[in-house]
């Protein structure tokens, strides 16, 4: 075998001067390595990256270079790393981000440019190139590119006036409004958004970019609302891309009508009718692909809230999905096909995995309390782990021995259960062997008897079961919901929050109701709406909006004085509690006492609330404000007419009285 040659070691730059160029040549090989950018600012992010490469052929002969880089070098190469670093988070941004973000973003998007152009130059302006082993064609090149950085440094290169005015306007138009079709034409065009792939990318960067920016409660609202117009353009233009499917008109011009998706029916992701709809921690749902990529993408905030998830457990919104199907039905349109077993994974457990589990399970029913305490202790690990263990830990039969161990006298064994039975109820089909192994009276006597961990995991499992609708049903005549609206009244704080996320999705169902408003729920809600803290704010007013088209509920709600509380919350509260205050008040004012609740909320002033929220809150908050706007008015009218008609008679009374004098 041939020797490998051994070349001759030569002194090399001192170690901070090769370190920084190592730096340096990574930090270009990164820019070069971003092909494509957004198209606002193409020609920008394109001169930027060209320039940065230019300065490639210098680093590598600094590498090569025999001779060390002296300290006042190195200390001007280090700054243009930093500089280099600011040029590839800039290019990076332009590369992966939203194309109506970055119009949008205009004067932010172009000061980033200058800031990055001048710290670059002023880098180079830093480096006595006299100093650095390079040849004369290489700096030259550097000096040419150091010209160009500084004459750009003073021009101001703004994107495409039109598409920013296209832009600018439709982002504060109304949702509802007339948008004509020839704009959202030259948008789709300028910002390549034709196809369902360019569309899908744009939701996912607008997504990234709104939460990097904060205030995802105003931006991403207004910009999802600015997508989804397009994208109804677009699917007009192309039908192939999938027929838009609302009877509600986007636009008309005399030949062709477009008509949205129902917004409550698209994934907020992706903006297409929800085909398998799944609800994260946080209560909203997407289409459960969009919402496992942004998963696995390393996030860990839902999407739309930008709240922080506790989980990443994906529900499945049942209820959502048969509405859809209805609403499709009732439009002649075909229902959006679901993916086949979506949830089931293609491996299964090991042999030695299965025997470990069979091995588990006999100890759950082994005389041994202990044995049975570890064994229910390891189950539940292993269900919460992964999907391949909550099928295995099924299909072995260990679900029927673990509703057993919830009625033992042990109290960790019996925490052990209930949170085993949540964490094999995530996997969709084992909800059925779990009702099926008659689970819900152990579960609703841990609800009830338990340590308040095993009363939180109860509820949670209760809400996890029930989001098949003919569980509701079963689970709400087993009195669970008595059992939950306790845990609500005296839980901890994590305790209050699973049962109310439980009655929320029982009382989805009508009859479970009535139940809930006996159970003494309302009482209980009222005090969490006012408490100090405010921390169930959201839960309290998302059940009252559910329960109060029920007489029983609105009757409640009414003896409690609760229209003070409601118009305070659609004067000052979040979007979606405006929404939910307005929606019960709406349910208040159209019962037996709506006089009186009419009365008290204009005492209150709310039509100032209710104006506002119907000009600024969500599609749902502004129907409910012009509902109630429009009994309000009708309401003043009739009491004005009555005045008028007092104010006659006493007229008719007093000429009657001087007559009569006379």
């Amino acid at each position: 075998m041939e020797e490998e040659e051994v070349k001759p070691t030569t002194p090399k730059a001192s170690g901070n001067g090769e370190a920084a160029v190592e730096r340096l040549m990574e930090a270009v090989e990164e820019i070069a390595a971003i092909s494509e950018y957004r198209n606002a600012y193409k020609k920008q992010f394109g001169n930027l990256s060209r320039r940065v490469k230019l300065l490639a052929p210098m680093f590598e002969e600094l590498k090569e270079s025999s001779e060390p880089i002296p300290n006042e070098a190195v200390r001007g190469l280090v700054q243009l790393r930093d500089a280099l670093d600011a040029a590839r988070i800039l290019l990076r941004f332009g590369s992966d981000g939203s194309k109506i973000f970055l119009v949008l973003e205009r004067d932010k998007i172009t000061k980033w440019f200058q800031d990055v152009t001048a710290q670059l130059e002023k880098a180079l302006d830093a480096i006595s190139f006299d100093k650095l082993d390079i040849s004369d064609e290489v700096r030259e090149q550097v000096e040419l590119v150091h010209t160009q950085f500084k004459r750009a440094k003073e021009r101001v290169d703004m994107p495409d006036s039109e598409l920013y005015g296209d832009i600018a306007f439709l982002y504060d138009k109304a949702s509802d409004a007339y948008v004509d079709p020839e704009i959202l034409g030259r948008l789709a065009v300028k910002l390549q958004l034709s196809t369902i792939s360019d569309l899908t990318q744009e939701s996912l960067a607008l997504l990234e970019m709104v939460a990097a920016s904060g205030d995802p409660e105003q931006s991403i609202e207004k910009m999802s609302m600015l997508l989804k117009k397009i994208k109804d353009y677009v699917q007009t233009q192309n039908p192939e891309m999938g027929t838009p499917s609302n009877p509600r008109i986007l636009f008309t011009d005399g030949n062709h009508q477009a008509p949205l998706i129902p917004n409550d029916f698209r994934c907020p992701i992706s903006l297409e009718l929800m085909r398998d709809p799944v609800i994260v921690a946080t209560g909203q749902t997407y289409e459960r692909a969009c919402i496992k990529k942004w998963l696995d993408a390393g996030h860990d905030t839902c999407p739309k809230t930008q709240q922080k998830l506790p989980n990443t457990t994906l529900t499945p919104n049942f209820v959502l999905r048969s509405l859809i199907a209805q609403w499709c039905e009732a439009n002649g349109i075909n229902p959006p096909q679901r993916p086949s077993n979506p949830s089931k994974p293609s491996s299964a457990c090991s042999p030695a995995e299965r025997a470990n589990i069979d091995a588990l399970i006999r100890k759950l029913s082994s005389p041994s309390i202990e044995d049975q305490r570890l064994a229910a202790g390891e189950i539940r690990l292993l269900a919460k782990r992964n999907a391949d263990n909550r099928i295995c830990i099924a299909e072995a039969g260990a679900i029927p021995v673990l509703v057993n161990l919830l009625s033992t006298a042990d109290p960790r064994t019996q925490e052990h259960a209930v949170t085993a039975l949540l964490n094999l109820s995530i996997y969709e089909d084992n909800k059925g062997i779990i009702m099926s192994s008659d689970a819900v009276p152990g579960i609703v006597h841990v609800l009830r008897n338990g340590s308040m961990e095993a009363r939180e995991n109860a509820a949670a499992t209760l809400f996890s079961l029930s989001v098949v609708d003919e569980n509701k049903i079963t689970i709400g005549a087993s009195g669970a919901i008595p059992a939950l609206v306790s845990l609500l009244n005296e839980g901890s704080q994590r305790g209050k929050k699973d049962a109310a996320t439980a009655l929320f999705n029982l009382c989805i169902f009508q009859g479970n109701k009535g139940r809930a408003v006996r159970a003494g729920v309302v009482p209980t809600l009222m005090l969490l709406l006012t408490e100090p803290a405010g921390l169930m704010v959201d839960e309290a007013l998302a059940i009252l909006a559910i329960l109060s088209s029920h007489f029983e509920c609105k009757a409640a709600i009414g003896a409690l004085e609760a229209v003070p509380v409601l118009v305070e919350v659609i004067r000052s509260g979040s979007p979606r509690n405006k929404e939910n205050a307005a929606a019960v008040l709406l349910h208040l004012c159209t019962g037996e006492m709506q006089q009186q609740h009419l009365a008290e909320a204009q005492e209150r002033s709310v039509m100032g609330a209710l104006l506002e929220l119907a000009s600024s809150g969500t599609d749902r908050g502004k129907r409910k404000a012009m509902q109630l706007l429009d009994r309000m008015s009708r309401f003043l009218k009739q009491q004005s007419q009555a005045q008028a008609l007092v104010e006659a008679q006493a007229q008719r009374d007093q000429s009657s009285t001087a007559v009569s004098d006379a």
